[in-house]
């Protein structure tokens, strides 16, 4: 087999998971971080996976390291803390973060990993855990093309389509726009199914006509299991995550000085939700169970 660099991972979560396993698949070593947040472990250290007690010693023993955790402050949490991933990173070795983050956050987290000695690209992801399982994640990345292009082999690995958004946090950027869009729409059919429930409209019929006209697409397709039988399996996204993702957006778009009339009001909505740890499909009935 080909010398492959060593990976190290940090975040083996229901996303982060899937991109081990694909990682350890391909035949890369790899190091995880022994964390209460990761899944289950038995089969990515059966598949040869190594645990590390802390970030720093992930990033003593790996030329790259992925993160995958939740945002901006876990991001720079398990980076610059003490035993941080920057206390142990090798010169020239790379991270790259597959979260959602601020992007101004990353530009500034890119410049500190460089006075350490590494390098630095975002790669945030899209889709669900079921294609992170499956190596179909989706990825936008910020890099330099060199570095972009050096780095695809790995990528592939566990990334079905990979896009170049540009430099350093365009990825970032472009995943807050994708996420907008994306829980945008699933306010809107959320919010749509909940009125035609009241109105006495059966779902099938509600199904039929969204997906055959505007209605119709990726978020929908995702959505409809859960409006037909109530399985939320293929939309495992919670509503926290959500309400943190437009957060971000807002703090973006405020720094750029873009109009946000329409986030102001879906942020508004998913804040409002109560529990937080509810699935985004999980939505439509809160809404159904709520009249103005």
């Amino acid at each position: 087999m080909e010398n492959r660099q060593r990976i190290g991972l940090i975040g083996a979560g229901l996303m982060g998971h899937g991109i081990a396993r694909n990682i350890l698949k391909a035949g890369y070593p790899l190091v995880i971080l022994d964390h209460p947040g990761n899944q289950p472990l038995d089969d990515l250290l059966s598949a040869g996976g190594t645990l590390a007690a802390t970030p720093r010693e992930v990033a003593e023993r790996s030329e790259v390291v992925i993160l995958c955790v939740t945002g901006t402050p876990q991001v720079e949490s398990v980076l610059f803390d003490t035993d941080g991933v920057s206390e142990g990173l090798r010169e020239g070795a790379l991270v790259i973060d597959c979260s959602t983050a601020i992007p101004s956050a990353t530009r500034a987290i890119a410049e500190r990993i460089a006075e350490a000695g590494g390098r630095f690209m975002d790669a945030a992801m899209t889709r669900t855990p079921k294609e992170a399982e499956e190596g179909r994640l989706n990825l936008i990345v910020g890099a330099p093309e060199a570095l972009f292009t050096a780095t695809r082999p790995l990528l592939e690995t566990f990334a079905e389509n990979i896009a170049h958004a540009g430099e350093v946090s365009a990825g970032h950027t472009l995943k807050l726009l994708h996420n907008f869009v994306s829980l945008g729409f699933s306010a809107v059919l959320a919010e749509a199914t909940a009125a035609s429930r009241q109105a006495g409209i059966d779902d099938a019929a509600l199904l039929e006509v969204l997906g055959k006209g505007g209605g119709g697409g990726v978020v929908f397709e995702r959505l409809r299991p859960f409006i037909e039988s109530g399985d939320a399996s293929g939309f495992r996204f919670s509503v926290a995550n959500a309400t943190k993702d437009l957060g971000y957006y807002h703090a973006m778009t405020e720094a750029l000085g873009a109009r946000r009339d329409v986030a102001l009001a879906v942020e508004g909505l998913y804040r409002g939700v109560e529990p937080q740890d509810l699935l985004v499909p999980e939505v439509i009935g809160v809404l159904a169970d709520t009249r103005c």
